[in-house]
């Protein structure tokens, strides 16, 4: 079995690769979904996630905009 799975073994070792974020963004999925007992279809479970998860910015800083009288 060692042999079998060397190869990753070592690309994993050299790499310091793991599965670490994407575990971190199932468990955060399972959260949104547990606290919503349900959604009524799939687009609104996936809105949900994208508004939690998507990185947006909801608090932006406001722009330096002039306006002129005109």
């Amino acid at each position: 079995m060692a042999r079998e799975h060397l190869h990753g073994v070592i690309n994993a070792v050299l790499f310091r690769a793991t599965n670490a974020i994407s575990e971190s963004f199932n468990a955060k999925i399972q959260r949104i979904k547990a606290r919503a007992c349900g959604f009524r279809n799939r687009a609104r479970f996936r809105t949900a996630i994208l508004f939690h998860l998507g990185g947006l910015d909801l608090h932006p800083t406001l722009c330096a905009v002039t306006h002129t009288e005109g």
